[in-house]
């Protein structure tokens, strides 16, 4: 009940699903229930390939895709997308550490945000269109995998904001082994079950473990060097580029 408890806390926390009212809130528990991230990841992902899934059968595939990408972003509130956005704005528009938590902290949207924002839409719907029907197995393999580098993030690096208003705040603190190693084994068993299974070649798969891999290192790389750490804001955005990563390693010529 107590692990039921805090994958329900993580749902509650990551998505705008409805959790029974007996689950309650504790941020010690949140701190803990973090390592559900990927799982949480894999439904979000899940439900919108049952989502494209069933568009196909009524509409053409871009269509479908569409649809299934904005039932995507209400599942989540375009959570990691805001985070993205407001990355953009920071790192885009500041140059001192002050500057860029300041302008991401800023809740309007700017010039950088706006184009990471719709890049990032516009090249996820030309992947996910391109990869067609493998589009239903590359939805939760790429939303499960891309919650493990911001997890390894949250483990190894410092939370920059030194206010407790953030939403980030209560999963910034206390992010044991447990946690992370947990919520990255949930993250990859959709990989390694695709593969076991035939769905996903060997070659394939371990060019998308590759890539993923390489992504949030320089991701974390460049949080480092810019704000000497991360916020709520720069998980979102690692989310987001690793998904992009993901599709484009599933759609790409070559890979196996």
């Amino acid at each position: 009940m107590t692990e039921l408890r805090r994958l329900l806390i993580a749902l509650g926390y990551f998505t705008r699903l409805p959790i029974p009212a007996w689950v309650g809130w504790s941020s010690s528990e949140l701190n803990r229930a973090t390592r559900y991230f990927p799982l949480v990841g894999l439904l979000v992902g899940l439900i919108s390939s049952a989502a494209l899934w069933t568009a196909q059968q009524f509409w053409p595939g871009p269509v479908a895709v569409l649809l299934a990408m904005l039932l995507g972003l209400l599942l989540t509130g375009a959570f990691h997308e805001d985070g993205l956005a407001d990355s953009a704005d920071g790192f885009g528009g500041g140059w001192e550490t002050a500057k860029v938590l300041s302008i991401m902290k800023d809740s309007r949207i700017g010039t950088y945000g706006a184009i990471a924002l719709v890049s990032a839409l516009l090249l996820k719907y030309a992947t996910l269109t391109a990869l067609s029907a493998s589009a239903l197995l590359a939805l939760p393999l790429a939303h499960a995998l891309s919650r493990i580098p911001p997890l390894l993030i949250m483990a190894g690096m410092t939370y920059v904001r030194e206010d407790d208003s953030t939403r980030a705040k209560p999963v910034a603190e206390g992010l044991g082994p447990v946690e992370w190693l947990g919520g990255s084994l949930l993250g990859l068993a959709p990989l390694a079950a695709a593969v076991a299974l035939g769905l996903l070649s060997p070659v394939r798969g371990l060019a998308l473990l590759i890539a993923l891999t390489c992504t949030g290192l320089i991701c974390a790389r460049y949080f480092k060097s810019r704000i000497g750490g991360y916020t709520g804001d720069a998980l979102g955005a690692a989310q987001q580029v690793c998904e992009l990563t993901g599709y484009l390693v599933l759609c790409a010529h070559g890979a196996g």
